[in-house]
């Protein structure tokens, strides 16, 4: 029993061999990205397959929206997760716990902030964006009930980076299965038995999401080794709140651009119809699966990172490192030619729609190469993030997304219109994405030898 309880306790990533702690910690956060992925995928399956393609289109024409609204949450996570690896390995208690509850008090705030401005903003966005009449009325229900219930998603993602930053991926992993198998089970209750429509899928979501944020917030409280959470730790303190805005602000913004990109390129993609709207949503589910290592081991490599800053051991970073690119590149590279030989009977599960089968396929061969460059990107990004460097990851990420991206999609969707093709090729998404993502690749690896990292830990 002590040998199982051990298993969901936080960990010290400072000892020990180093492509063993990476791996170790990673591989719960692999498997919760498939779990991640599996709402999504829930969502579109049933979806797709008992309301139809049109409904499909909706919930992916609303995805850009919902990214770029939950900013916040993203910077306060990321904020959150750097400043508990550091202090978790500095091994300071009292600042640890000064900034966990301070982590909790802001994502009420935001969440507040999320359920007043979302409802508001949803369909004049929705009609900027040119959605299709067809589909912008079950595009606002989706959202509206999202943002209502935004609190669920903001604190479980906040709390499971809080464990994560405490070395604990395991349990983050364990209350994440839970909620996706609650989420399909309602997916297929309001859905299939009560024919809720789309407003079912946001609610199956928002339900499940709530239970593991609560049972995220049950683990904290009764952690009582590494840190002390009670009221007066929950109470607004400045200096932390200000040192979680500016490690995080790097990475909001970053998540925002991303998603102002998305939006962007969302217009361009919805100028091409239906069909590709619902290709696009197809692709970006099997792509979530593509993208679990690089995520995984990004995120690995920053908890991993902050705690040897915290612990001052840059030889086990620089380590740790060239250990965590390999293996992120070999795991990549085989679920990539996994995808490339399968990746059909995948997107047979979305649709019975052959067409759409063979146009996502398409799709999702241009991309290919592009994942195994993403895996360099997202463990350089992790280690310059976990050291409290956010802000290079964010300027390379503008340059990429608005600088690279949005020009190239626009371009070649000019550049190759014609009598069939009057809004250009659809093609042209997807290889501006593929440019995007190898140059990120360079640009990173070009910083990440400069070392200006190093300078960047928060320990004083």
């Amino acid at each position: 029993m002590p040998k199982f309880k051990e298993l969901f306790a936080p960990k010290d990533l400072t000892e020990g061999s180093p492509w063993k702690r990476i791996v170790e910690f990673a591989i719960p956060m692999l498997i919760g990205n498939i779990a991640q992925q599996l709402y999504n995928t829930a969502d579109s399956v049933i979806v797709g397959k008992y309301i139809g393609d049109n409904a499909l289109a909706a919930v992916g024409s609303a995805s850009p929206i919902l990214n770029l609204l939950l900013v916040l949450f993203v910077g306060i996570a990321v904020g959150a997760g750097i400043m508990v690896s550091q202090y978790f390995g500095a091994k300071d208690k009292e600042k640890l716990s000064r900034t966990i509850g301070t982590c909790i008090t802001l994502t009420a705030i935001s969440s507040v902030i999320i359920m007043i401005i979302g409802p508001i903003i949803t369909r004049p966005l929705l009609t900027f964006l040119n959605t299709p009449n067809s589909i912008i009325d079950w595009c606002t229900d989706y959202l509206i009930i999202y943002f209502v219930g935004i609190a669920g998603l903001a604190y479980y993602n906040i709390l499971a980076g809080v464990l994560r930053g405490l070395g604990d991926s395991l349990s983050a992993l364990i209350f994440l299965l839970v909620s996706t198998a609650l989420n399909i089970g309602l997916d297929i209750l309001f859905i299939a038995k009560f024919n809720m429509g789309i407003p079912g899928v946001a609610l199956a979501t928002v339900i499940a999401q709530s239970i593991s944020a609560i049972l995220c917030v049950i683990k904290l409280i009764n952690i009582k080794s590494s840190f002390t959470l009670n009221w007066e730790m929950l109470k607004l303190n400045k200096k932390y709140s200000s040192k979680l805005i500016k490690l995080g602000l790097p990475s909001g913004l970053t998540q925002a651009i991303f998603s102002l990109a998305m939006i962007i390129v969302q217009s361009l993609t919805n100028s091409f119809g239906e069909m590709v709207i619902a290709a696009n949503v197809i692709i970006m589910r099997v792509d979530g699966f593509a993208m679990m290592p690089n995520f995984s081991f990004g995120n690995a490599m920053t908890t991993y990172t902050g705690q040897n800053v915290g612990a001052k051991k840059f030889d086990r970073v620089e380590k740790g490192t060239k250990d965590g690119i390999k293996i992120a590149v070999g795991v990549s590279t085989t679920i990539t030619i996994l995808i490339l030989i399968f990746g059909k009977h995948l997107m047979g599960i979305f649709t019975n729609t052959k067409e759409l089968v063979d146009l996502s396929m398409h799709m999702m061969r241009i991309l290919a190469l592009g994942y195994i460059a993403m895996a360099i990107t997202q463990c350089l990004s992790g280690v310059m993030r976990g050291a409290g460097d956010t802000l290079t990851p964010m300027w390379i990420s503008l340059l990429t997304t608005v600088v690279i991206r949005v020009p190239v999609a626009y371009g070649l969707a000019y550049l190759t219109r014609s009598e069939n093709y009057p809004t250009g090729r659809p093609e042209s998404i997807f290889i501006s994405l593929l440019t995007s993502w190898v140059m990120g690749a360079i640009i990173n690896i070009i910083f990440y030898k400069k070392g200006n990292w190093r300078k960047k830990a928060i320990i004083d």
